[in-house]
C-alpha cells in the first residue's frame, strides 16, 4: 500500500532501508479533523513510527483510543486544548500540522488566512519552545503564507532551521501523477511530476516536461492538464458541494511527505520530495523544488532544473502571487504581539 510513499529519483541502487531501527515520535497537531484523522491513521500503519502524539481543541482522547485498538506497534497517545499542548511535542522528531479551518465553495485560500495563520502561529510557537529541533511539515493553508509564519516564529525564539521546515506540496505531485497516469494509459505509481513554485492556483507549475517516464502533449492538453493540476482543489470542494475539502488525499499526500521525511532521518539514501522551503532558487524567498532529504532534513536543494518556454512563463506569472502571500506571512508576524 505505501510502496510508493517515498518516490526516490537519486541513486535508488544505494537506497538503504533502515525503518526496522527507527523509533521516531510524531506529533499530529489538529488530529481530530478531516485530515488529521486518515492522516493518523497512516502514520498508525507504518513501522516507521514507534509513538504518535495526536493533539487537537476537540475529540482527540477518542481518536487516540480508536487507533490505540490497531495491531500495530506504535504507541498512541491524544492531547487536548492548550494546557496539553508542550506536553504533546515533547520528544517529538517529527511534527505535522493539518490544523486549521477547510476551504468552502466560493472561498480562495487568501480567505483563510486570518483564522489558519493564528492557529499555525500558536502552534509554531509551542513548537519552538518544545520540541525546537523538530522537522515541522506544514499542510495548513495557505501554505505559501503558513511557512513564512512558521518561519518568521521559530526566528522570534532564535531556533528557526530552515532544513527543518517544510510546506507540505505533496498532493499537487500526487495529483499531477494521476492525472498524466489517466492521459497516458500509465501506471500512476511508476509516474513521477516534479511539482515546483507554490501551493495555490498558478503558483503550482507541474514540470511536465521533466516527467518520468518521459511524456508529450499537444499545447492544448499541456495547457488543460495544467489548469487542472492548479485548480484540483476547487474540483474537490466543488464535488464535496459544502462538505469540506480534499482530506483523504491531502493525508494520504501526508502521510507519503513524513515516510520520506523518516526514512532520510533514518539513513535511507536518494530520498526526494518537492516541498515549499526557504530558497535561494529564485527570486522569492520561499520556493518549492525537489529536495535530496537527508538525517538532518533538507541535504540539497535540486533546483528547477530545465524548463521548457511554456514552464518559463508559469513561473514568471507565478512570482507577483507568490511574493504578497509570503510578505503577508511575514507581516503578520512583525505585528504579532
Amino acid at each position: 500500500m505505501f510502496s510508493r510513499a517515498v518516490r526516490p529519483t537519486v541513486g535508488l541502487a544505494r537506497s538503504l532501508s533502515t525503518s526496522s531501527q527507527n523509533h521516531a515520535k510524531v506529533a499530529v497537531l489538529g488530529a481530530s479533523g478531516g485530515i488529521g484523522q486518515p492522516l493518523s491513521l497512516l502514520l498508525k500503519n507504518s513501522p516507521l513510527v514507534s509513538q504518535l502524539s495526536l493533539y487537537d481543541i476537540a475529540h482527540t482522547p477518542g481518536v487516540a483510543a480508536d487507533l490505540s485498538h490497531i495491531e500495530t506497534r506504535a504507541q498512541v497517545s491524544g492531547y487536548i486544548g492548550p494546557d496539553q499542548l508542550g506536553a504533546a511535542l515533547k520528544g517529538c522528531e517529527v511534527v505535522v500540522i493539518p490544523a486549521g479551518v477547510p476551504r468552502k465553495p466560493g472561498m480562495t485560500r487568501d480567505d483563510l488566512f486570518n483564522t489558519n495563520a493564528t492557529i499555525v502561529a500558536n502552534l509554531a510557537d509551542a513548537c519552538a519552545r518544545n520540541c525546537p529541533e523538530a522537522m515541522i511539515c506544514i499542510i495548513a493553508n495557505p501554505v505559501n503564507s503558513t511557512i513564512p509564519i512558521t518561519s518568521e516564529v521559530m526566528k522570534k525564539h532564535g531556533v528557526y532551521n530552515p532544513n527543518r521546515v517544510f510546506g507540505v506540496t505533496t498532493l499537487d505531485i500526487v495529483r499531477a501523477n494521476t492525472f498524466v497516469a489517466e492521459l497516458k494509459g500509465l501506471d500512476p505509481a511508476r509516474v513521477n511530476v516534479p511539482v515546483i513554485g507554490g501551493h495555490a492556483g498558478k503558483t503550482i507549475i507541474p514540470l511536465i516536461s521533466q516527467c518520468t517516464p518521459k511524456v508529450e502533449f499537444p499545447s492544448d492538453q499541456l495547457t488543460a492538464l495544467t489548469e487542472r493540476i492548479q485548480e484540483a482543489g476547487t474540483e474537490v470542494v466543488k464535488a464535496k458541494a459544502g462538505a469540506g475539502s480534499a482530506t483523504l488525499s491531502m493525508a494520504y499526500a501526508g502521510a507519503r511527505f513524513t515516510f520520506s521525511v523518516l526514512d532520510a532521518m533514518n539513513g535511507k539514501e536518494g530520498v526526494v520530495e518537492c516541498a515549499f522551503v526557504r530558497s535561494e532558487e529564485t527570486e522569492c524567498k520561499y520556493f518549492s523544488t525537489p529536495l535530496l532529504l537527508g538525517k538532518n532534513g533538507i541535504e540539497k536543494n535540486l533546483g528547477l532544473g530545465k524548463l521548457s518556454a511554456f514552464e518559463e512563463k508559469l513561473v514568471a506569472d507565478a512570482m507577483g502571487e507568490l511574493k504578497a502571500s509570503i510578505k503577508k506571512g511575514e507581516d503578520f508576524v512583525a505585528k504579532m504581539k
